[in-house]
């Protein structure tokens, strides 16, 4: 059984009168990717944001690499080595590639080496290196995105739905891309709604439900389950084309 680097016990967030999070239990074992899964609405985004200190916790607790941090702020949080790429990307359209990547970068000074194997994950980080991000694709924004939370090494990604309005081709440079990540010690926690993606890449799964996780086990069993799929997503994998 591998480490637990992240683990949420009993967690409910409320935004504004909404109860969001309705006591969730969730697992995320050091080295290892693990995809959650769900419905839209289940409340995966709100699971990722909660644990990067963007919304509170009303009850319950959260742990990483042993330490309570519930209670911290979101940049104490990304200081312990956790960095959160949002569905939106947030990167800085006026700014170029290059200085969207010194911004992310600790001092402002980034690690020859490391920007060496970014460029080789991501080429096309360092064929538009001098334009705006702006003018760049949904699919080299997202790598940009994910390429700024890489850029120093970190302990855990939160990683929200990268493969969203992407084009198959893209895709499948993504999945290269994160099977290169994989290989690093670092933790990655993915929300996504291609299936095929999640299959090709998960460890292990958690399913969303109404703001609880309602199956987590390995992702290969949950693919070889197509009555399991059906039961918990409403659809099986194989029918996602």
């Amino acid at each position: 059984m591998s480490e637990i680097l992240l683990r949420l016990s009993g967690i409910h967030t409320h935004i504004g009168q909404y109860h969001i999070l309705q006591g969730v239990d969730l697992e995320v074992p050091r080295g290892q990717l693990t995809m959650l899964l769900g419905r839209n609405g289940a409340g995966k985004t709100t699971t990722l944001r909660t644990i990067m200190g963007l919304w509170r916790t009303s009850r319950g607790t959260l742990t990483f690499d042993g330490r309570e941090v519930g209670a911290l702020s979101t940049p104490d949080i990304a200081r312990l080595g956790i960095a959160y790429v949002p569905e939106n990307m947030g990167i800085f359209s006026d700014l170029t590639v290059r200085e969207n990547m010194i911004l992310a970068a600790r001092e402002g000074s980034i690690d020859e080496r490391r920007l060496d194997w970014v460029f080789r994950v991501f080429p096309a980080m360092r064929k538009f290196w001098s334009l705006p991000a702006g003018s760049l694709s949904g699919g080299q924004k997202q790598m940009l995105a994910i390429s700024r939370a890489v850029i120093e090494p970190r302990k855990l990604l939160l990683i929200d739905e990268p493969t969203k309005g992407l084009a198959p081709a893209i895709i499948m440079n993504m999945v290269a891309a994160f099977r290169e990540l994989k290989e690093t010690d670092t933790t990655i926690l993915l929300v996504e709604q291609n299936f095929h993606f999640a299959r090709a890449l998960g460890d292990r799964v958690a399913v969303m439900d109404d703001g609880r996780i309602v199956h987590a086990g390995a992702m290969a069993d949950l693919a070889a389950d197509e009555e399991l799929q059906t039961r918990l997503l409403g659809l099986s994998l194989d029918a996602h084309q």
